[in-house]
């Protein structure tokens, strides 16, 4: 259509040819075409009457007119259309035509019915244009609801949404110009319950624009016109009259839903959807139904009544204004779980969470209750507020009687944070169910308007939806709109027309409902949860609300939206107004909708009596991600070995260094065979560099049933070029081999998956992802550690707190490039004093020493900070993270140059059995023969130590400076580097780095050795001097400051 549209305008400007001859493209063309200098004879007017054929055309109308069966039915039909006034050059009919149609051509007849009134299309009648524009035009307009209809839904309770998505000059374009029509209907559906919308429709109603704008008049309103295949609005009917063709669409994507649908590039899927809402009575509920949600709307109204009534003046962030958000919850999930969904991972904002708890997880009443009465808790941690928490519920579904487990993800006031979490955690869940499909495990998101459209993490996490690695098979995403932001409206808060706008990216429809139609409401939850069963794709439901109450229940919105609020005031809640439907109905009484809401309001004080009874709280309570039986039966401060038999590490190594078992079908990039060269020489020598002790550490752990997942950007081949755990047969595409997958017949799954560009989203994915399940060793990658920055939220609200507020442990890795190597700077620091500033240990106190001094340490602190200086640490760390009988997280510090530094290797000695990390590598030089005579002893952590050791063997001071490294820094190591300073009596003390004064270690450990020396000595600072910025951008100047540094660690 679009097509035609085009064609139809350049030829409308240059020709006189009608576009329905046009369209036609047949040799009925020169008998439409209409010329304004043609004779008005009508024989003088016919081509072929010359002096020749008159005679014989002569002779046949004579027969004719003495018995029209003696000519031919061509002549029978000339001579008709000629006595019945058919206008110069239309009295000639050709015979049909029938030779194959070309493509985007299709008979005339096929425009018309064949009955109900109209005239029909024959080979013996004349084409009428007029018939043929109009069923274009009829065609132009369903397809213009279909893809505009939303623009004009009646979407907003409160009528007064404010913005201006069509113009009155866009919809009044003539018939004509139906393509340029074919996007906005849905501005005008009846989403606003408030009733005070003000679109400009030049003050005629949607329906009168719309047929304007076509320009049919009364008299075509009973007109019969065919249905195109592209509509469900007829059923089973082939043809409708034109009223009822627009009662029918304006009914569909007019009313109290709008749906954008049509940018969908299938035509399956938008014909799927087509079927679902277009059919008359399609939203029809039956008695059953209707008081099914009756009773929902009752419990979500009447929680937040009770919680009103009770706490007044508590924040709780209620759902008034949205009550329907909870029976829309609920059945969608009641659908997906009559699909074949067993599991539901839930994220959502603090607003109406309570609310969530109580009625769609069904969490203890007396529990949440608890919440608001300021107890103590029983168990560790710092705990959050009520409105952040998450939870874990199994229960039977009543309407499916099937089990079902329901959980929400703690989530921080950074609203849409949680989702990428969700993400993670979903799919993490499916991978372990082997639910390869998504059709056992689903995800749920719930949103803010002012959030979805303003948060960029809602972008990242929609961009994973489709990427192999990261799609959870279709999430349904929910919009509790509430038509403004704290006090921030729409027209200052998006500049796109809907605040869903995003998800139009990746091809998710979004069904638009008025939050004050529950019926409406539940139709388009049916047809979402539908939409994800069947084609595995994301899926908006945008409930347009109001908020009662202000941002909090203590807030006064009068300051900032004075008129919202005056009509928000005279609105009747939805409760009331659907009962009242009901009743007139007479589907209920109102003796019935009285006693539904007295039955829960007996409930809420029953567990509010319980509640008083209540002394703690219990955190773990509200936990989102339990791991049956992982604590059960384990010493809690016992910690495995990680040391691995040589046999192993052999093994792992000559797999990792050898090509695909058919080498010679699999043609590897020449460079890649030298460096798997160069890696089967190492293991023949039994030494490791860093690539190398990392595919042993993912190796062995795979080996153990330990699923490995390591996720990042570029991570398959490595930033710097040196992992290449994916290689790529260089004639295929698509043809790849990875040997860590392939190690042992009966080893755990290894996944590596490059990720998209981005961070924040990415590294909230792996941290759900690492809560689900504790056997498994989940690694995010920065492609620079700078580059964390940007998921700084994540790591600040989930990984470093996330075990003291919400009781949930996780072991991800990050893995963060780090070093100053006069790369600038954003390519130098992790930014490591950051990770070491937010570490929980106290500086002040030094733990007394014992047996299992380290293990109590690492489950005491909130996360691990590493910068390890050899493969072997690297590797033992890795492994340390499985073997603890308790999960932390670990923040690494990885090398760069170290990467190829010749000196930056291990021996197969210092991985073996019987090994394990070392969280201080001592001098192990000429220095610790003969500690008394040692000048200096430095404490240095990661790549600086080689340069350090360069610099002293240049100097010749093996004898006089004593180096140790700090391989963990947090915890400190105070008993180990306790023995350390012992070690050497007479040694002044330093700590060099390569950072900044300002940045790096200095600031951590400086207190922390001051603690450990009790004023006995002191460390002195051998480094950068403070700065701005993380690094030079000069060359020249970063070689300076090295140089600097060095000189003045030999000074003795």
């Amino acid at each position: 259509m679009h097509r035609a549209r085009i064609v139809f305008n350049i030829s409308k400007s240059g020709q006189s040819e009608r576009f329905a001859s046009w369209l036609l493209n047949k040799p009925q063309t020169a008998a439409v075409s209409v010329n304004a200098n043609r004779l008005k004879s009508s024989t003088a007017a016919e081509p072929f009457l010359n002096g020749s054929s008159s005679a014989y055309v002569e002779t046949m109308y004579n027969a004719w007119l003495a018995d029209p069966n003696s000519v031919h039915a061509s002549w029978d039909a000339f001579f008709r259309n000629a006595t019945n006034g058919a206008q110069p050059g239309a009295a000639y009919t050709p015979p049909p035509n029938l030779a194959p149609y070309n493509k985007n051509e299709v008979p005339l007849t096929s425009l018309v019915p064949s009955s109900g009134g109209m005239p029909s299309i024959s080979a013996g009648s004349p084409i009428n244009e007029k018939i043929i524009d109009d069923h274009l035009a009829v065609q132009a307009i369903i397809r213009s609801y279909q893809s505009r209809g939303h623009l004009v839904a009646q979407l907003d309770p409160l009528g007064i949404s404010t913005g201006d998505p069509v113009s009155s000059a866009d919809w009044h374009g003539g018939m004509r110009a139906f393509a340029n029509e074919a996007i906005r209907g849905h501005h005008v559906a009846k989403l606003d319950p408030l009733e005070i919308a003000n679109y400009d429709l030049g003050g005629k109603s949607p329906t009168e624009v719309i047929h304007n704008s076509y320009r049919f008049d009364e008299a075509d309103m009973d007109r019969v016109f065919k249905l195109p295949s592209t509509t469900f609005i007829g059923e089973k009917e082939k043809a409708l009259p034109l009223r009822e063709i627009l009662n029918r669409l304006e009914q569909a994507y007019c009313n109290n839903i709008g749906i954008e649908f049509m940018f969908i590039n299938s035509l399956e899927q938008c014909n799927w959807i087509r079927q679902r809402m277009e059919p008359p009575n399609v939203t029809k509920m039956n008695a059953d139904q209707k008081r099914l949600i009756l009773a929902r709307l009752t419990r979500s109204t009447g929680f937040e009544n009770f919680l009103a009534k009770k706490w007044s003046s508590e924040k709780r962030f209620g759902l008034e204004g949205c009550e329907i958000l909870i029976p829309a919850m609920k059945q969608v999930i009641d659908v997906s779980t009559k699909l074949g969904v067993e599991s539901i991972i839930m994220g959502m904002p603090h607003r109406g969470r309570l609310n969530v708890l109580a009625n769609v997880c069904r969490k203890p009443l007396h529990q949440l209750f608890t919440q608001f009465a300021g107890l103590e808790a029983e168990d560790d941690g710092s705990g959050d507020v009520k409105y952040h928490l998450g939870t874990y519920i199994e229960r039977l579904n009543r309407v499916t009687n099937k089990n079902i487990r329901l959980a929400v993800c703690a989530n921080p006031s950074h609203l849409e944070a949680v989702d990428p979490v969700v993400q993670g955690k979903t799919r993490a869940e499916q991978f372990y169910r082997g639910d390869n499909e998504g059709k056992k495990v689903m995800s749920i998101l719930l949103h803010g308007d002012a959030a979805f459209a303003g948060q960029g993490v809602v972008f990242e996490t929609m961009h994973l939806s489709d990427l192999p690695a990261y799609t959870t098979h279709g999430t349904i995403h929910i919009v509790a709109n509430n038509q403004i932001g704290f006090t921030t409206d729409p027209r200052h808060s998006r500049s796109s027309a809907y605040c869903t706008d995003v998800a139009r990216v990746v091809n998710a429809p979004i069904f638009h409902v008025n939050g004050d139609n529950p019926e409406a409401v539940m139709h388009v939850c049916n047809v979402a949860a539908e939409w994800r069963a069947t084609f595995h794709k994301d899926v908006v439901i945008d409930i347009v609300s109001y908020r009662r109450n202000g941002h909090n229940e203590v807030d006064e919105p009068m300051f900032t939206q004075p008129l919202m609020y005056q009509k928000i005031r005279k609105t009747k809640p939805v409760l009331e107004k659907y009962a009242d439907q009901l009743i007139a109905e007479g589907v209920v009484t109102a003796e019935e909708v009285k006693d539904v809401k007295d039955k829960y309001e007996k409930i809420c004080e029953d567990a509010y009596n319980q509640a008083k009874q209540e002394t703690h709280i219990k955190y773990k309570d509200w936990l989102d991600s339990p791991w049956s039986g992982f604590f059960e039966g384990k010493d809690p401060l016992k910690m495995s070995a990680t040391g691995v038999v040589e046999e192993t590490l052999v093994h792992i190594g000559r797999r990792f260094s050898s090509p695909p078992p058919n080498a010679a079908e699999f043609e590897i990039h020449k460079g890649l065979l030298r460096i798997l060269k160069s890696r089967m020489e190492m293991v023949d020598n039994r030494t490791v560099d860093w690539a190398l002790a990392e595919a042993m550490a993912y190796g062995s752990l795979l080996k153990e049933g330990i699923h490995v997942r390591l996720s990042g950007e570029d991570v398959e081949r490595g930033t710097f070029s040196h992992r290449h755990h994916v290689l790529h047969h260089q004639k295929v595409d698509k043809a790849t081999y990875c040997a860590l997958a392939h190690l042992y017949p009966d080893q755990a799954p290894y996944t590596v998956c490059n990720s998209s560009l981005s961070e924040y989203g990415v590294l909230g994915f792996e941290v759900g992802y690492s809560v689900t399940n504790p056997n498994a060793l989940v690694l995010w990658e920065a492609q620079f550690g700078d580059f964390n920055n940007v998921a700084q939220c994540i790591i600040d609200q989930f990984i470093s707190s996330g075990q003291a507020k919400w009781v949930r442990q996780s072991g991800i890795v990050l893995l963060q490039p780090h070093g100053m190597e006069g790369m600038g700077p954003e390519h130098s620091s992790a930014r490591l004093e950051r990770f070491l500033q937010m570490c929980s240990d106290d500086p002040d106190y030094m733990p007394p020493e014992s047996p299992d001094y380290e293990v109590r340490q690492l489950h005491d602190c909130n996360w691990i900070v590493a910068n390890c200086s050899t493969p072997a640490s690297y590797f033992h760390i890795l492994r340390r993270q499985i073997a603890l009988p308790f999960r932390k997280p670990l923040i690494l510090m990885t090398p760069k140059s170290l990467l190829r530094h010749p000196e930056c290797k291990s021996s197969f000695d210092d991985m073996k059995e019987g090994t394990n990390f070392k969280r201080v590598i001592p001098e192990e030089g000429p220095a610790s023969e003969n500690p008394q005579n040692v000048r200096k002893l430095a404490f240095c952590s990661g790549r600086v130590y080689y340069d350090l050791l360069k610099q002293r063997r240049d100097k010749g001071l093996e004898k006089d400076i004593a180096i140790a490294r700090l391989e963990q820094i947090s915890p400190f190591p105070y008993d180990q580097v306790k023995a350390e300073i012992a070690k050497y009596p007479n040694a002044q003390l330093v700590w060099s780095q390569e950072e900044h004064k300002n940045m790096g270690s200095w600031s951590y450990i400086e207190p922390r050795f001051r603690t450990l020396l009790q004023n006995q000595k002191q460390i002195s600072y051998n480094g950068r001097a403070t700065a701005a910025s993380p690094a030079t951008g000069s060359k020249a100047a970063h070689n300076k400051e090295l140089r600097n540094l060095l000189e003045e660690f030999c000074v003795l």
